[in-house]
């Protein structure tokens, strides 16, 4: 295991795709978001991604330097393609579009589609709520090939389809929900499977349905599949992410009309909301601000245990890692050596 800072990661991930053809702005911003998600706990969506990226970069299946392209609008949405640029740059060019429509309408929806993988989901999120817009995330991804089986079923129909809400507390910090609707990321069984380690029990099934812990089943031939978090309720909620993601903006849901070219492009629908715009905002803010005691006076179960909301876990894992550094597996930091030399 290697522990390296924060600052020294970026850097190192910035140089990796400065040199593979993006330009300063975008490189800078590939290696602050990949490993902002290490920061916060997510490794599944930080450096692990790297030498897929560059390696897709190479062949063509994400393009270097694009930008947000606005297909449709109105007041009030926003059709985008995304060109199949990097997500992490086309993320948040769709989400500042979406901010300054809520602002001006009060409510935003965004279909962006043809991004490159958007990365932590959470990013655009924590980028509206620290502007005051409420934000609700749909999300889908195609053409990387299924990973996830429907309930009930053991062949894989979908992918691990995000789904992220944001509400900004004026004077304190923003609830932020982020997560796949499989019971763990696909980015998490690499961790597991680089680190040697089993995944948690109900993660995943075999080829032939049975449940395992090993997470060298999901890439056996033939292979094992994901399972949705909360059976029929958590597969239920991915099934609307990618109607919503896919439908709504144009790039399509999962079907077998989709060939697996071998790398994802995301399609994200988004809700954005102004609540100065909707509502009395101060009322609103003593409303949430309320509730988030309300949920905190609760007794907890365990001793010296401790009532959290969604994004506290995040905001004190990225206060530890930034104070320590971030750990980094012998494998994932293997694989991160060799994309920086191989590409000089």
């Amino acid at each position: 295991m290697h522990t390296i800072k924060d600052d020294r990661l970026r850097q190192l991930v910035t140089a990796i795709f400065a040199k593979a053809g993006c330009n300063a702005e975008e490189a800078g911003l590939i290696g602050r978001r990949l490993t902002d998600a290490n920061l916060v706990g997510h490794d599944s969506h930080g450096v692990v991604r790297v030498p897929a990226y560059v390696r897709w970069l190479g062949e063509g299946k994400v393009k270097a330097n694009q930008h947000a392209k606005v297909v449709a609008e109105s007041d009030g949405f926003a059709i985008i393609d995304g060109q199949r640029g990097f997500g992490q740059v086309i993320g948040g060019e769709a989400m500042d579009i979406g901010i300054a429509k809520a602002k001006k309408v009060g409510v935003a929806m965004i279909g962006l589609r043809h991004a490159h993988h958007l990365g932590r989901i959470g990013d655009w999120a924590e980028h509206c709520a620290a502007l005051g817009i409420i934000s609700v995330h749909f999300v889908n991804g195609v053409h990387l090939g299924w990973i996830v089986a429907p309930f009930g079923g053991m062949q894989r129909r979908m992918t691990t389809n995000p789904f992220c809400c944001g509400m900004p507390v004026e004077g304190g910090e923003p609830i932020i929900l982020d997560m796949a609707t499989s019971k763990v990321a696909e980015g998490k069984v690499q961790v597991a499977r680089n680190k040697g380690v089993e995944v948690p029990p109900g993660c995943l099934i075999t080829s032939t349905g049975e449940e395992t812990r090993d997470p060298n089943a999901l890439y056996a031939d033939p292979p094992g599949a994901l399972q949705a978090f909360g059976d029929h309720k958590g597969y239920g909620l991915a099934v609307f992410c990618d109607l919503i993601a896919g439908a709504l903006s144009g790039g399509g849901c999962n079907h077998d009309g989709y060939a697996n070219t071998g790398s994802v492009l995301n399609n994200m629908t988004s809700f954005l909301i102004d609540p100065r715009r909707v509502v009395d905002a101060n009322a609103a803010n003593s409303e949430v601000t309320q509730f988030v005691d309300w949920l905190k006076s609760s007794a907890p179960r365990e001793a010296n245990g401790e009532v959290l909301v969604p994004g506290e876990p995040e905001r004190r894992t990225r206060a530890t890692r930034r104070a320590e550094g971030i750990p980094i597996d012998d494998t994932t930091w293997g694989n991160l050596v060799t994309c920086a030399r191989d590409i000089g």
